[in-house]
């Protein structure tokens, strides 16, 4: 038994070294820079007065139901999910699950707000949707994607994390850890920023 929990955990750490990270021009990225980047965009965006928005089906709905809260309650930043059960519920009993994520960016969205767009398999055709409304309403977009190589996601944002194993426990956990070390990297910064005034 111990040596399947060593072999589980030594996956995830050799993953965490083969993450891919992209630009919009797929250039590829270190991924500490990639954080830091994501980073540093956020502030900027969120600080001009826009928001965060996040998407994603299954366990990936959770992850962007915790992130908002966090990124809301520990840096104060705007940020919603969309996954609140009348908002969805009404989107696909009136236009297709296909359009849920389309349509309430298309409500919701401004111009510069930013996207994190998360699919374990990087092909949800719902998540696409998304990913496109929010394109056209000038939005940035984060993406963060697993499984097969090229899937339609993984290049599709301003800068895209993907995570290469066929498995959804082990993208997961690291798509909620991303997100998560971005927030933290923002609220370092911004201590940082907090200790340098008083000084």
């Amino acid at each position: 038994m111990d040596k399947f929990a060593k072999n589980y955990y030594k996956g995830l750490t050799d993953l965490i070294n083969s993450i891919r990270v992209a630009d919009k021009d797929r250039n590829i990225i270190d991924f500490y820079t990639g954080i830091e980047t994501v980073s540093t965009l956020l502030i900027s965006q969120v600080d001009s007065g826009h928001k965060l928005m996040f998407i994603g089906n299954g366990a990936s709905a959770a992850i962007s139901s915790h992130m908002s809260t966090d990124f809301s309650k520990n840096v104060g930043i705007r940020a919603v999910a969309f996954n609140d059960s009348s908002l969805l519920t009404c989107i696909s009993n009136d236009y297709g699950y296909k359009h849920v994520f389309e349509k309430a960016i298309e409500m919701f969205a401004d111009k510069g707000d930013i996207l994190f767009a998360i699919s374990s398999s990087g092909n949800s055709e719902n998540i696409l949707s998304g990913v496109q409304a929010a394109r056209t309403k000038e939005c940035k977009v984060i993406t963060l994607s697993g499984f097969d190589n090229n899937n339609p996601l993984s290049y599709l944002g301003d800068f895209n994390f993907y995570v290469p194993v066929k498995s959804y426990g082990h993208v997961e956990i690291i798509h909620h850890s991303i997100c998560h070390c971005i927030l933290d990297t923002i609220v370092s910064q911004r201590c940082t920023q907090t200790n340098a005034v008083k000084d």
